[in-house]
């Protein structure tokens, strides 16, 4: 999935804390995963760039998990993947397992990407009751 290289996100809610595992993960000169999460009062939303696929899976999950662990009810985690290049399989099915585990607890994970194909792969997947694609982040959170 070829995304625009200059997709930033914005600077609007105060950073949330990542353990100091994943910040190490995150920051390895050979990581092709890019991310950044913030807080919008009880939601907490991740930006992915980069790559995803199953050298990095393991980071990935651990960036979701935590993400997870933190938000609050009524939530929700956003995953904005817009500055991704490529997101194998296995990064979206971190992200159902991830939903799966926040919907027992109240809380919905919203994809967020601008590309038809995101929607289409979810779809594919069986996974669009699970995984709602929204275009912006800002429609995510106001849903």
């Amino acid at each position: 999935m070829k995304t625009t290289a200059d997709h930033a996100p914005p600077t609007s809610g105060p950073r949330l804390m990542l353990s100091t595992r994943l910040v190490y993960e995150l920051g390895d000169p050979h990581s092709t995963l890019r991310a950044t999460t913030d807080r919008r009062g009880a939601s907490v939303i991740i930006y992915a760039g980069g790559e995803i696929d199953a050298c990095n899976e393991q980071t990935w999950r651990h960036l979701v998990n935590e993400a997870a662990g933190v938000v609050a009810s009524p939530g929700p985690l956003i995953v904005d993947v817009t500055g991704l290049d490529f997101m194998a399989c296995c990064a979206v099915e971190v992200l159902a397992d991830a939903a799966a585990a926040l919907r027992r607890r109240g809380i919905e994970l919203r994809l967020v990407s601008p590309q038809r194909i995101v929607s289409r792969v979810v779809d594919a997947c069986g996974l669009s009751g699970m995984l709602p694609v929204y275009p912006t982040v800002d429609s995510a959170l106001a849903r």
